[in-house]
């Protein structure tokens, strides 16, 4: 989970999602080590692990391959809805038969991962439900893909290939919400472009609600005078209409505005940045730049 969750952080474009995985990537580590030191003494190697059987392991790889920038749904439901409950289960059962006498540090362990992972698998919980709260097929998605690994980790026998059914058991107690809430980050407001732009807010509002309309008019009519026949072919690659158009960022650089914008449509997902720089009398783009991200559900 730690290499895994670590190689997520660059894939993930959801900021909470993103701060999710690396503020648990620490935690998940110091599991790791924490094992791995209390395996000499148990007479074992030390900082070695051996999966159970092939079936784990392609459950891990089945898991590795939600790879794709709009796949966050797929890997918080890996972890969070899967993985780590899972091994709370496992590690709550050895911890009911560790003998109090003997092993001590083997059980101050395990409670620790258990609350741990309790407290992981609830936050993930709460990001997962922010993701998917304003789309149904989001969380159809989640159950499918929770469904899919549950089968896996029930044809691998569990983490140990032993382990009994049922292989999830949720918490006695839930984990208390401000104790949940550390491992949350708030999220700053959404971007406001009338509260930072000043007198370039209105025509970039304009804009935007041309972009969303497919008005290549519209669109050219603000573009600077001098303006090169690429500028507006640019544009001319653009296939609306598109659902949805945000403001995303906007920076200053002197006297001109770097801009940029998502555009939502219905074969992909567009990113679309722009410089505007005050020309025959008003606001004007000189400069675009069209990226083109993943194909859209």
């Amino acid at each position: 989970m730690t290499r895994q969750l670590g190689g997520w952080i660059a894939l993930t474009p959801e900021l909470d999602a993103k701060l999710l995985f690396g503020r648990h990537v620490w935690d998940c580590a110091q599991h790791a080590d924490l094992w791995g030191r209390r395996l000499p003494e148990l007479r074992a190697s030390a900082q070695q692990s051996e999966p159970a059987n092939d079936q784990i392991v392609a459950l891990l790889t089945l898991i590795a391959t939600a790879e794709g920038p709009r796949e966050t749904v797929e890997r918080i439901t890996a972890i969070y809805r899967v993985l780590k409950p899972h091994l709370a289960t496992v590690y709550e059962r050895h911890l009911a038969v560790a003998n109090p006498v003997y092993e001590p540090p083997t059980r101050r362990i395990l409670a620790r991962c258990v609350e741990e992972e309790r407290r992981h698998a609830a936050a993930g919980a709460l990001v997962l439900a922010r993701l998917t709260a304003a789309d149904p097929a989001l969380e159809r998605r989640a159950q499918a893909w929770e469904r899919r690994l549950l089968e896996a980790l029930a044809a691998a026998g569990g983490v140990t290939g032993d382990v009994e059914v049922p292989l999830i058991v949720p918490p006695a107690l839930m984990p208390d919400p401000a104790v949940v809430a550390q491992d949350l980050v708030s999220l700053p407001p959404a971007f406001d472009p009338h509260a930072v732009l000043g007198d370039l807010a209105a025509p970039l509002e304009a804009h935007r609600r041309a972009l969303a309309r497919g008005d290549l008019a519209a669109i050219k009519a603000e573009l600077v005078s001098s303006a090169p026949a690429e500028l507006a072919a640019e544009y001319e690659r653009l296939e609306p209409s598109f659902g949805r158009v945000d403001v995303i960022g906007c920076a200053r650089l002197g006297h001109h505005r770097v801009v940029k914008f998502r555009l939502h449509g219905p074969h992909a997902v567009v990113i679309l940045q722009e410089r505007w720089v005050v020309a025959d009398g008003g606001w004007r783009i000189a400069a675009v730049e069209i990226t083109r991200a993943a194909p859209a559900p």
